[in-house]
């Protein structure tokens, strides 16, 4: 593949979220607007729904209008939808994976947390989002930060949660299975990398299903790296745990499937294009100084399943501000929607890497 051209510009001061920061974008990522969601099922009528807490809201107009919130149910207690991870099943059913409350208090002095808990909720809808069913509690613990959800070819959704481990506390990762649409949930191994501190272990994971039918993960670590995992039974079963070659800070990726069969990966690396030192946080983080690099976000792209990429773009940075939590989505073949904190853009795949 032939690396794209890095060029930045400096957007107006009216386009940028942050005041005191200056977001310089690449020419060819256009912004959006803020209201537009990151995470949204598109119906049968080709309008789109997204869930907040406890609520449906519907847009004809790709984000620009909203109806009225719909409410989801009337029960009162635990485990209220709110908000989490919505997919539309090739059969038309909405699954939600979402979290309950969350308590979280970190002992620095034990290395350990005094509280951790926040269990892992699924809810479904056979009626495109008119009425819920199934309410159910699918993890009870603490299930860490859920980025990533896919239905595989054979109809298997699945969904990464992010335990936490004690003695010492870190936290690890183990994939939520649903063969029937979100019915029924079934655990997989779980994968621990060891580490001691709040945001030490392998976490935050994202995933993709291969041309050969394994799923593939990647993993944040406090390594420097993004670690993988691979799975050959639909996500219930994961080995071949390794580092990767995909230098990375200490901050989730995004890696998804284009309908070019092209693979794209987003995420944070190392260090900032020009930096030679990144920012590290104290000892209660991990046990190794990872690298924070937050400001600036990098995109790549793999012909060969993930085996090789082209050269990272560096194509959004705000300065003294942070870029992270990265998501693509494919509205339209060859379009990519990219979204992360403070940062709404789209971009044509052709004018990074060719048709």
């Amino acid at each position: 593949m032939t690396p794209a051209l890095m060029l930045f510009v400096a957007l107006t001061p009216q386009s940028v979220a942050q005041s005191q920061s200056a977001l310089t974008l690449d020419p060819r990522f256009k912004p959006m607007a803020e209201a537009i969601p990151r995470r949204f099922v598109v119906l049968t009528d080709g309008s789109w729904l997204t869930v907040g807490k406890n609520e449906t809201r519907i847009t004809r107009d790709q984000g620009k209008t909203w109806s009225e919130p719909r409410s989801m149910i009337a029960d009162v207690g635990p485990g209220l939808p709110r908000g989490g991870l919505p997919l539309r099943t090739k059969n038309g059913v909405i699954v939600v994976v979402y979290g309950g409350e969350s308590r979280f208090r970190w002992d620095e002095a034990r290395g350990e947390a005094a509280e951790a808990r926040m269990d892992v909720w699924a809810i479904r809808s056979l009626d495109e989002g008119k009425t819920w069913i199934d309410r159910q509690k699918i993890f009870e613990g603490h299930g860490g930060t859920m980025l990533s959800i896919i239905e595989t070819r054979s109809g298997h959704v699945v969904v990464p949660i992010q335990p936490y481990l004690s003695n010492p506390g870190h936290w690890g990762t183990c994939v939520l299975v649903s063969a029937d649409g979100g019915k029924s949930w079934q655990r997989s191994n779980l994968i621990d990398l060891g580490g001691m501190g709040h945001h030490d272990g392998g976490i935050e994971a994202t995933l993709v299903e291969l041309k050969d039918g394994r799923l593939w993960m990647l993993l944040r670590t406090s390594l420097n790296r993004l670690w993988e995992a691979y799975s050959s039974n639909k996500g219930l079963y994961w080995g071949a745990i390794r580092a990767t070659e995909i230098e990375a800070s200490s901050a989730p990726a995004h890696v998804v499937r284009l309908a070019s069969g092209r693979l794209a990966l987003v995420w944070n690396r190392i260090l900032a294009e020009g930096e030679k030192s990144y920012p590290s946080r104290p000892p209660a983080y991990s046990v190794y100084p990872a690298s924070w690099q937050r400001e600036e976000i990098s995109i790549a792209f793999s012909e060969d399943e993930g085996r090789s990429w082209s050269k990272p773009l560096a194509f959004a940075r705000l300065r003294g501000g942070t870029l992270v939590y990265p998501q693509i989505i494919e509205t339209d073949p060859g379009v990519l929607w990219i979204f992360a904190n403070k940062l709404r853009v789209s971009v044509r795949e052709a004018d990074l890497v060719g048709r």
